[in-house]
């Protein structure tokens, strides 16, 4: 499903210095996997994930999602494969303040073509009741709790029908019972959907709900 060959990523600070995030790194994700990558903070794991969205380019190496090479395509062809292959769940909800739950939910079907005879509002609410927030269609984020905004940001990322979840620290901001309840909800979406799955967290504990685990350390996997 996701495929990156002798990859590395180094940022130039300034003129003089450099700073490798990523190095050398060769991971393959199969189909259906639920992989958690842990590791420190400036580990590389978020870095690692956002070479695998084609959000950041590799300095060298390749990146594939499923046969395509992601960097052999345009911007708006890259931009068209994320919106219909990969669905995100950042660290932070990020949902737009002056739309409603179903709005948001709904907004990314109204992008790419592969939806175009569907009603985004009907699979909005499909997702919305799936994620157990059949009672906050009609409710703005600002009315939401930490934990239900993220359970909308969930349904968002499942809108289109994607093919891999990326999902970069989507518990670091709540507490232990929101954490286990959002877990449990990424947990039975993978077992009754079989979307490939890549969470990228620092707390070891949440290793437990994936199908894979590793680590990285300094810009590699240990």
């Amino acid at each position: 499903m996701i495929a990156l060959r002798d990859v590395t990523k180094t940022y130039m600070v300034s003129k003089e210095i450099a700073v490798t995030a990523v190095r050398d790194v060769n991971l393959t994700v199969d189909k259906s996997e639920f992989l958690v990558i842990t590791g420190r903070s400036g580990s590389g794991k978020t870095t690692l994930l956002n070479l695998a969205a084609g959000l950041v380019k590799p300095t060298s190496g390749a990146v594939s999602l499923g046969e395509v090479n992601i960097w052999g395509l345009s911007d708006k062809e890259q931009s068209l494969l994320r919106n219909s292959k990969i669905g995100f769940v950042f660290q932070f909800p990020s949902l737009l303040p002056s739309l409603t739950v179903i709005e948001n939910v709904a907004l990314p079907r109204s992008f790419g073509t592969n939806h175009r005879n569907q009603d985004p509002y009907e699979r909005a609410t499909q997702l919305l009741t799936l994620v157990g927030l059949s009672d906050k269609v009609s409710a703005y984020p600002r009315q939401l709790s930490a934990g239900q905004q993220q359970r909308v940001v969930i349904a968002r990322a499942l809108v289109n029908e994607p093919e891999v979840i990326l999902a970069d620290e989507p518990t670091s901001n709540l507490d232990e019972q929101t954490e286990r309840e959002i877990m449990d909800l990424f947990h039975d979406i993978h077992a009754k959907t079989g979307v490939t799955i890549v969470l990228v967290t620092h707390t070891s504990q949440l290793v437990a709900y994936g199908t894979r685990a590793i680590q990285m350390a300094n810009g590699v996997i240990q």
